[in-house]
């Protein structure tokens, strides 16, 4: 019973490793975008939501 233990610790140390490996990655991509890139993404969101919101009220 001792050998499950170990392994369901292990196991979860490699699962809190690699969520913070994803969330250090995914970070690095979002610091990436410049200031201009950010602003045209989320002018674009808006229009998306603006059009989505027109198609609702007709």
């Amino acid at each position: 019973m001792r050998h499950v233990w170990k392994f369901l610790g292990l196991a979860g140390v490699v699962g809190v490793a690699a969520g913070g490996a994803a969330i250090a990655r995914a970070e690095r991509q979002r610091q990436a975008y410049t200031p201009d890139e950010v602003r045209a993404k989320l002018r674009e969101r808006v229009a998306k939501a603006a059009e989505g919101k027109a198609a609702e009220e007709a």
